[in-house]
């Protein structure tokens, strides 16, 4: 039943009547809370918002940094691949020369060694011929003092068989 009487009482004021102590302790009080948030509150939200903004630009900033640093670590890795590149290319093509003028020097060497080798044979052949030559002359001139003594029954001497092999080449030479 208290409790009907306290509504009814509170019922009995009017909404619209204006008293003074509450008015000036709601004031007081709005004013300290606004004192509070504007001067100690709002600054520490200040700050830690901008410490926030900072700390993200310094991320920003920092992730910019590396993407330009790897960036450059690219270019400079696709300069040196390149390079590299080129070097082989290089090293390829001196080889592929140095391939090909020994493989020139090589057939040089061999084309003079088979030269070398056709003049040697030649002179052999040349010699041997000579030499064969002289030794068929030799028995030829031994045969023909041979039968030439029997047919004159007498036996020539060496100047007469020198003289006769000298007449028959220069006839064979002369055929």
């Amino acid at each position: 039943m208290n409790i009907f009487i306290l509504a009814n009482e509170a019922a009995a004021e009017s909404p619209l009547s204006f008293k003074l102590l509450p008015a000036i302790s709601t004031v007081v009080v709005f004013t300290i809370a606004l004192g509070t948030f504007m001067f100690v509150v709002w600054p520490k939200i200040t700050q830690a918002l901008d410490a926030r903004d900072e700390k993200i630009l310094s991320e920003i900033r920092a992730a910019e940094a590396a993407q330009a640093k790897a960036k450059a670590a690219q270019s400079e890795f696709e300069k040196r691949l390149e390079e590299a590149r080129a070097a082989a290319d290089d090293m390829i093509r001196k080889a592929r020369s140095e391939a090909d003028r020994q493989a020139d020097e090589l057939r040089a060497r061999s084309q003079r060694e088979l030269d070398d080798m056709r003049l040697r044979a030649t002179q052999e052949l040349e010699s041997a011929k000579r030499t064969a030559l002289a030794e068929i002359h030799a028995v030829a001139a031994t045969l023909a003092t041979s039968v030439a003594g029997k047919i004159l029954k007498r036996e020539i001497q060496p100047s007469d068989q020198k003289r006769l092999v000298d007449e028959s080449l220069s006839e064979m030479t002369s055929r």
